[in-house]
């Protein structure tokens, strides 16, 4: 017999799939609750900030000035112009691909596969666009184009203090010079604003709300004169061409260390920093060290007189040569044996003639005065790759470093330092720490002033007096330095002219030579210093020949533009000879 088929009860499994859908939809129904109602704010949260991004709006970097508020480094107003494909109206879009490619010169190829980035809503067209010719395209009201404001580092001075003021990067952060040195006080603080993110990652400006209003960055200002330094820049490249020197700085001081001029050679232009090297970047004034040679006389000459150890007319005999341990040294030009005053050993530089000076002084008290004008430690300018010089402690001297030391060899010191010790002498004997930034200037146009100066006395206002009559005779008839003459004004100040090492052999011979010229004028209330160094000039290299001329024009062009008066005294008559 067949068995007969008896269908089950639907009522069971209806029942049971019931069950399951319930349990399903229960969990579903939690789940919502949780996120809409008991997370509701959390998941919110989380959603809005896969959507929404913070950026930085910028702001405005500030300028570097001159003490009239001339600009060496501005900011100025540029335009990105940016595309939204998705926004182009496709009646216009031959019309957007044809003005863009030609008020930019681009290729009309890239432009068009830039409008045609859908579903990109953000593609940038053209960088540091000005504002005029982004006004013009504005008025063309071309949709999907549009543009927003950012700023671009110019410097209007050209190479004029380019080695100072340095350069920034692409993110307008400082990267050299006072650039980045000062980099807190001129970035300033930019804005803060939302900005949605498309699905496909592209960022979408203006979509959010601003957040933090940008803060202008600070001006600085520096004691720089901007004729003044743009001449002495002139007139050092113009030199140091003529002489094929490798290098070489001239630097313009007020006696109370402010500079109103720091030139360097050779030099950039920061708007093509590409075309530049690291060499022809750097700050010489400070980084570059060298040996003083006879410009040190003066210090020599300085200790023996506040020590109360000579006179300005006490008499030398001194030969053209002179013996010291297994050494022999000698003036710079043959001379039979002189009988010399201290003042006639510094108008015609003799060399020997200092040697019996510093034995007279020793060699801790020669140090003492070397540190004490300023050697061996930095110049407080706090400049980006400073050479502080090399000033060992006269423990570590042997036999012939005092003779040579005297004269300025054996030492090394900057462009700065150096300036910085006749800036001591022309100011009564009182050394102030040089500076080059006066100050800050705020939006409103205030200005703050940087910290005072560190001050010193190092020799006395007597000692000064007759030290600056024995640089003046320097430039006089028996002198060496007398290119370094200026009609109507009368000058004091130093030939140098020294070896410099072959950094290959570590010895002078093959090193060629640094010449220098440093001087004050007027001689009797000097108003201005001016510090001439140029390294390994060929054909003329003596401090005289190569240095002084150009002394004498950054000094005849300082004096002009500063409107100091002719000297209305003469000079007086100092003996030279017994």
């Amino acid at each position: 017999m067949r068995r007969r088929f008896r269908r089950g009860d639907p009522g069971r499994r209806i029942r049971i799939a019931v069950v399951l859908m319930a349990a399903v939809l229960l969990v579903f129904a939690g789940r919502l609750v949780q996120i809409q109602g008991i997370d509701a704010a959390t998941y919110a949260s989380k959603a809005s900030d896969m959507r929404l991004a913070t950026i930085d709006i910028p702001t405005t970097r500030g300028e570097i000035t001159d003490a009239d508020g001339n600009a060496f480094a501005m900011s100025v107003e540029v335009h990105t112009v940016y595309v939204d494909p998705v926004d182009v109206d496709p009646d216009e879009r031959d019309r957007v691909v044809e003005e863009l490619s030609e008020r930019f010169d681009l290729d009309p190829g890239e432009v068009a596969a830039k409008v045609d980035a859908e579903p990109s809503r953000y593609q940038v067209v053209q960088k540091e666009v000005p504002p005029r010719q982004w006004k013009e395209l504005d008025a063309l009201d071309l949709q999907g184009v549009a543009a927003h404001p950012d700023y671009k580092r110019v410097y209007p001075e050209e190479s004029g203090a380019a080695n100072l003021v340095g350069f920034v990067g692409a993110d307008n952060h400082g990267l050299e010079g006072l650039e980045s040195v000062m980099d807190d006080t001129l970035a300033g603080e930019p804005g803060k604003q939302q900005a949605e993110i498309s699905p496909g990652g592209t960022r979408i400006p203006m979509a959010g709300g601003l957040a933090k209003e940008p803060v202008p960055g600070r001006d600085v200002r520096l004691t720089l004169d901007q004729d003044i330094q743009w001449h002495a820049q002139q007139a050092l490249a113009d030199r140091a061409e003529d002489l094929d020197a490798e290098g070489g700085s001239a630097i313009v001081m007020r006696p109370t260390g402010e500079i109103l001029a720091m030139a360097n050679h050779p030099t950039y232009d920061p708007d093509d920093i590409a075309a530049s090297t690291p060499e022809e970047r750097g700050n010489g004034a400070v980084a570059d060290a060298f040996e003083p040679g006879s410009t040190n006389k003066v210090i020599t000459a300085a200790g023996a007189l506040e020590e109360n150890l000579t006179t300005p007319d006490t008499v030398y005999t001194v030969p053209y040569a002179i013996q010291r341990y297994d050494q022999t040294f000698r003036d710079s030009h043959y001379h039979e044996t002189q009988r010399l005053t201290l003042n006639g050993i510094m108008a015609t530089s003799s060399n020997t003639g200092t040697i019996q000076v510093a034995e007279q002084l020793g060699a801790d008290q020669l140090y003492n005065y070397l540190g004490k004008f300023g050697f061996g430690k930095p110049t407080g300018l706090d400049l980006p790759g400073e050479n502080a010089g090399i000033l060992t402690d006269p423990d570590d001297w042997w036999g012939t470093q005092l003779p040579s030391i005297s004269f300025g060899q054996g030492i090394s010191v900057n462009a700065v330092q150096m300036a910085s010790v006749y800036a001591t002498i022309a100011n009564d004997g009182v050394r102030v720490e040089p500076t080059v930034v006066a100050g800050t200037v705020d939006e409103a146009g205030e200005f703050t002033p940087s910290e005072d100066p560190k001050k010193e006395r190092v020799v006395s206002a007597e000692t000064s007096d007759q030290l600056k009559l024995m640089l003046e005779a320097v430039t006089g008839e028996h002198g060496t330095a007398q290119q370094a003459q200026i009609p109507g004004y009368r000058v004091a100040g130093k030939t140098g002219t020294a070896n410099r090492v072959d950094p290959e052999t570590g010895g002078y011979e093959g090193g060629g030579y640094t010449s220098m010229f440093v001087g004050m004028v007027p001689a009797g209330d000097p108003e201005l210093i001016v510090q001439v160094v140029l390294h390994d000039p060929k054909e003329e290299y003596y401090g005289g020949e190569a240095a002084a001329p150009v002394f004498t024009d950054v000094m005849s062009f300082s004096l002009k533009t500063m409107q100091i008066p002719p000297t209305d005294t003469e000079a007086p008559g100092i003996r030279l000879f017994e």
